[in-house]
């Protein structure tokens, strides 16, 4: 997996390039939790379920249909998030459903389980760029300054050199207020 802040990259890059107009702070705030969340699982660990249960690392947390519930969360929040119920329902769904996306493009673990509950597979991408991060204290190792450069290189400098060049488009793109009639 790229560790947990690289996933919250996606979200913020995004919402760099939309804007405040169309994703409002804690929309913005809300999408990076769900880009993270799926991680949570991790827990299973310390529950003695294994990585391969439906419900280990990489589970059903990392799956569409989690994405789906986070979605139908956000469109109940959506007064609170400040969005249409529409626009909180997509944005946290394709927030949530960048995480299992980006661990699909690491070079190791088990895959995910993207089409959970429909199908136990474990997939990967044909391409993984992306170096697998250990868990735990091991992260702590000259194996997390790899893996951080890995992540840098193919999550997040391209991810925000987009946000930059939408936020740039669109401050180019902006029409002017007219100008008051005297």
């Amino acid at each position: 997996m790229p560790t947990v802040m690289t996933h919250a990259v996606v979200p913020l890059a995004l919402g760099l390039a939309l804007g405040r107009q169309r994703i409002s702070p804690r929309l913005l705030a809300a999408g990076a939790l769900a880009a993270m969340l799926p991680d949570a699982d991790v827990v299973a660990f310390k529950l003695g379920i294994a990585y391969a249960d439906d419900f280990g690392h990489r589970g059903a947390s990392h799956s569409f249909a989690f994405a789906a519930a986070l979605a139908a969360l956000g469109a109940l929040a959506a007064p609170w998030l400040r969005a249409p119920r529409w626009r909180a329902a997509w944005w946290l769904f394709l927030c949530a459903a960048s995480h299992p996306l980006l661990d699909a493009l690491t070079d190791g673990g088990l895959g995910v389980a993207l089409y959970w509950p429909w199908s136990d597979a474990r997939i990967f991408a044909p391409w993984r760029p992306i170096e697998v991060s250990p868990i735990g204290a091991r992260f702590f190792s000259m194996r997390g300054l790899e893996v951080l450069w890995s992540e840098a290189r193919w999550v997040v400098l391209p991810a925000l050199s987009l946000g930059i060049v939408g936020a740039l488009l669109r401050k180019l793109t902006r029409t002017p207020a007219p100008e008051p009639a005297r």
